[in-house]
Parts: C-alpha cells; sequence; structure tokens
C-alpha cells in the first residue's frame, strides 16, 4: 500500500518516452562507462549484452553499424578455446569469459587459433550473453566452437540438476540452469544437459507459497521464478513439469508482486527490473493480462532519466544499463510505441530470434542435404 500512496497513477499517463535519449545512454555504456562500473570488469560482456539489446529493442542497431564488426570481433576475443595439445581435458572449461581481465584473447582473423593459459575458464552467464549478443548483431555463429561449449556445458552440471557457473567452483542456483537452457537451445544441442535432474531441480525449488528459488529450500523470488518457468519453456517441459494447481499458484504468486510496477518477493520495494522478471513470467504462463498496464507503465517511466537518459531501479536514482534494459523490456511487453516486441523466454528482441530461427534452419537444412 506504501507504493500507491507515494505514486500518482496519472502523473505519466501521457508521457512520451524519451527514445534518443535511451539510445544515447546505451550507446554510452558501449562507450566509456563512470568508476561505479569498475566492480563490473570482469563482467564487460553482459554490459554489453544489456547495451545491444536496448539498442535493439529501441529499433536503433544501425547507431553502431560502423562498430558492429569490431563488436563481434570482440566478443568473439572472448571465446575459451580448448587446448589444441590437450584438447579432451580443456575441453570442460570452454565457453566465453566475461572480458580480457581473466585469460587471454586471440587475434579474430585467425578463426580456431588460440594461446591457452591453464587458468583460463567460461562463464555460463557470459556463454548465453555473448551467443546472445551475436545473435542481436546479426552474425551467424559460424565462428563459434559449438562441441567445445557443449562440452563445457556437460561439465558445469551438478548431481542435484543444478549447474556451476564456472569449471574450477562457483555458487550454483537457478541462474545458471537458465543460462545452461539458452545455450542449448540456441545452439540446438541439449547433449550437455541432463534434461530430467535440471527440471527435478526446478521442480524441486518450488516453495509452498508458488514461487521458485533459487534451489530447494531457498525463498522464492521474482528472478529466480523466471529462470526457472523460462527454463521449462526452452525445454519443453512446462505442461508436464507441473500440476495445474501448482501452475495456477505460481500465477497466482507473481501477480500479486503487482504494486504500482512489481516487486521481486512480498512485503518488498517494487523495482524496474521486476517488470520484466515477473512480467516475462506472466508472459510465458499466458497470464500477462492481468496486470495493469497503467500502473506498471507509470512506475517504469517514474525511475527514467529524462536527461541522460536509461532507467533505474527506484525513482530519483541513478540509471543502469541493467534496469535501462529490463525497462524497456517491460514497457515493451505492454507494446508501448516504437519499441520492438522481445522473445519472453531467451530475452532477446523478437526479431533476433527469428534470426536465429533462421540459422536453425540452414543448419537443419545443411543436415538434411
Amino acid at each position: 500500500m506504501e507504493d500507491y500512496a507515494d505514486s500518482n497513477v496519472g502523473e505519466y499517463s501521457n508521457s512520451t518516452l524519451s527514445i534518443k535519449r535511451h539510445v544515447r545512454f546505451f550507446r554510452m555504456c558501449l562507450q566509456a562507462l563512470p568508476s561505479s562500473y569498475s566492480s563490473l570488469d570482469t563482467s564487460r560482456l553482459t554490459v554489453a549484452f544489456f547495451a545491444l539489446s536496448g539498442l535493439d529493442v529501441l529499433n536503433s542497431l544501425d547507431v553502431i553499424e560502423s562498430e558492429k564488426q569490431d563488436i563481434i570481433n570482440w566478443i568473439y576475443s572472448l571465446q575459451v578455446l580448448p587446448d589444441p595439445e590437450n584438447t579432451d581435458e580443456s575441453l570442460s572449461r570452454c565457453g566465453f569469459r566475461g572480458s580480457s581481465t581473466i585469460g587471454l584473447t586471440f587475434n579474430p582473423s585467425e578463426k580456431d587459433t588460440a594461446t591457452f593459459h591453464p587458468y583460463d575458464w567460461g562463464h555460463v552467464a557470459m556463454t548465453y550473453t555473448g551467443l546472445a549478443s551475436l545473435l542481436i548483431l546479426g552474425d551467424d555463429l559460424s565462428r563459434v566452437n559449438m562441441p567445445a561449449i557443449v562440452a563445457g556445458l556437460k561439465a558445469l552440471q551438478l548431481e542435484d540438476g543444478s549447474f556451476s557457473a564456472l569449471e574450477n567452483g562457483s555458487e550454483n542456483d537457478m541462474r545458471f540452469v537458465y543460462c545452461a537452457c539458452c545455450i542449448s537451445y540456441m545452439l540446438q544441442d541439449w547433449s550437455g544437459i541432463n534434461k530430467d535432474k535440471a527440471v527435478q531441480f526446478i521442480q524441486n525449488s518450488l516453495t509452498h507459497d508458488f514461487g521458485i528459488g533459487q534451489g530447494p529450500g531457498q525463498e522464492c523470488h521474482g528472478g529466480t521464478t523466471f529462470c526457472g518457468i523460462a527454463s521449462l519453456v526452452l525445454l519443453d517441459r512446462l505442461e508436464t513439469a507441473f500440476t495445474q494447481k501448482q501452475i495456477d499458484g505460481i500465477k497466482k504468486w507473481c501477480l500479486f508482486r503487482q504494486q504500482t510496477g512489481f516487486n521481486g518477493r512480498p512485503n518488498k520495494k517494487t523495482d524496474t527490473c521486476y517488470s520484466f522478471w515477473v512480467g516475462s513470467t506472466l508472459k510465458l504462463l499466458k497470464v500477462f493480462n492481468l496486470i495493469d498496464f497503467r500502473w506498471n507503465r507509470n512506475y517504469i517511466l517514474s525511475t527514467e532519466d529524462t536527461g541522460m537518459g536509461g532507467f533505474a531501479k527506484w525513482p530519483d536514482f541513478h540509471p543502469d544499463a541493467l534496469h535501462a534494459y529490463l525497462g524497456l523490456c517491460g514497457l515493451s511487453m505492454m507494446g508501448e510505441e516504437g519499441l520492438a516486441p522481445i522473445h519472453p523466454a531467451l530475452n532477446i528482441s523478437q526479431r533476433a530470434a527469428d534470426h536465429l530461427l533462421s540459422i536453425h534452419n540452414k543448419w537443419r537444412d545443411g543436415a538434411d542435404s
């Protein structure tokens, strides 16, 4: 109720989205970032994904047309490839790293050659955002070492069905299950995942109040509920993983997250990013039409920085790449004028998802010939 009292639903009802400012904001994210982003140095690829996909949703990728190939080459330079002298043992660490801070880069013109380093690992989230960014930029994935990525993915799944982020050990939770499913879907190769174990992990993470947590026994959360439901959609197991009573409970739990915009857990503040995390879950569950579009749009626009562009998590806070991108996605799902539609399970534009489908069709046609 506090959120309703503090927000005037009519204040932004007739406001027009500042598209040019948001384009400028995302271009800035690709070129230079303030010192506060230094802690994300090893995750540059994820920041780049937010900026690239943001421009895509804004129908404005043309502003980086002259830089596009350089960005594609930079992404490929972050691919962790097998040791040519010891391929079998090094496959488990393959994927994409988040930046050149860790590991060694290679010359993209040399295709599949790389300088191998024994302490260099791919990261499952960076592999997801790397592949997604290549698709957004229109790349055909021809320089992706797919067998190596699948082998690296297989090494990350644990006995309980969850995934670690790195081959040398890390947290293991629902976020990385989602990344693994996205990677497998994009590459059309599910041999790196034990599907039954992954589905069981998601089932075991459903809580008594019908949200999904980071893992079994963990508090449910809007972000991890999205990761669980989207993973099941990509696995084509949503209809069989939960009973109808459980599906109805998940729908209700998500719908109850709307205050003005959405929060991620009961009794927490509304936050721009959950307009995507929870909103997209409701899209996948086919009940998105039950939310109050006007309240949600009003909250998202209340966090917009009309000077430099971008969205913040809360009104009167500094914008950041993650909330700027996910705020746009929240608006896109409500049909905001000037924004491209998104693919709610893969968290990329529908245009990028259609490009992926065309790649899949070429692979299939090539296999059939």
